[in-house]
């Protein structure tokens, strides 16, 4: 009897949207993580939002003060605590099997293998850029928390990622904001105004004048390769 013939790797689906809602692309995040990958997604943000984790009450203060300012507050299923989207903003998501190499045992702590796309994709732009340790400032603001790792430039942080995983696949999302409003953010979250806009960075202050939607087939394009690729051992 003739050995059965090995079974082709699966191909990853790559999409870019250039311009979503943030609640309809939490909801596009979530089919494609029942779907069960592999797929790769970078859309460009058309509104203002702040989505939370899903282990954050909707009953803060500061989520309070948010929807006092207009903005709608939604639920991710991923985990982390608040995040501030707006237009422009590029918002990139990885779902694949948990058998997948880059997934390994240890996916929740693996920020630089699942996040090489982005640090490729700035490198292309001039921008060094490397996933380090948060500056703790505050546990409600997902990028100046003091959990999981952030993306940085120059030592100030320019994003962030969470992960939602199921029995069979994994979910790794992250964002990148064309343009941060430190004082806004501080406002609703109490924090020292001048301090959480020194913290903050973005790619409209890095010098990035490309147009969101070129750079969301670029950002695709960079995360695809990786993800093709074996990932580095570190």
């Amino acid at each position: 009897m003739s050995a059965p013939a090995p079974s082709r790797p699966v191909p990853i689906v790559v999409e870019v949207v250039e311009e979503i809602g943030c609640a309809q692309n939490i909801l596009a995040d979530d089919r494609w993580l029942a779907a069960g990958g592999p797929g790769i997604r970078v859309a460009v943000l058309a509104d203002r939002a702040v989505s939370v984790g899903v282990g954050v009450p909707l009953g803060s203060e500061a989520l309070d003060r948010i929807r006092a300012d207009g903005v709608p507050v939604l639920r991710r299923s991923s985990g982390g605590t608040a995040v501030a989207h707006a237009p422009g903003d590029l918002a990139w998501s990885v779902v694949l099997p948990r058998s997948h190499p880059r997934v390994g045992t240890d996916f929740v702590r693996a920020y630089d293998r699942w996040g090489e796309g982005p640090v490729e994709f700035l490198s292309a732009l001039g921008i060094e850029g490397r996933w380090a340790e948060p500056p703790g400032l505050t546990e409600q603001y997902c990028l100046l928390s003091g959990r999981g790792q952030v993306l940085t430039v120059d030592g100030r942080v320019l994003g962030g990622a969470a992960q939602h995983a199921t029995a069979s696949a994994v979910l790794h999302h992250g964002i990148l904001p064309l343009v941060v409003d430190g004082s806004k953010i501080a406002r609703w979250f109490d924090l020292d105004p001048a301090r959480t806009s020194g913290t903050l960075t973005s790619l409209d202050a890095l010098g990035v004048r490309t147009a969101p939607a070129r750079l969301a087939t670029e950002l695709a394009t960079a995360i695809s390769r990786t993800i093709s690729t074996p990932p580095r051992t570190r």
